[in-house]
């Protein structure tokens, strides 16, 4: 992208602005959820939202009350 410089003027060449996406792995997710049994918890120690993990977990055709409990187990 260019934009003006507002100092001098001139035209510059700028990255891409905005966050990078996480990529965290599933079974990091899983890991945390069955340590904290809470997906704020997990999502503290991960360092994403609760809505990052729902989604992960909707994707992978998870829900969070079966890994919490034990029912599913991811290798």
């Amino acid at each position: 992208m260019l934009i003006n410089c507002p100092h001098c003027g001139e035209t510059i060449r700028v990255s891409s602005s905005g966050r990078k996406p996480l990529n965290i792995p599933v079974i990091f997710i899983c890991d945390a959820l069955r340590l904290h049994r809470s997906v704020t918890a997990a999502a503290r120690e991960l360092g994403c939202s609760r809505g990052y993990i729902y989604k992960v977990l909707k994707t992978s055709g998870l829900k969070v009350e079966d890994i919490a409990k034990g029912k599913v187990s991811i290798k």
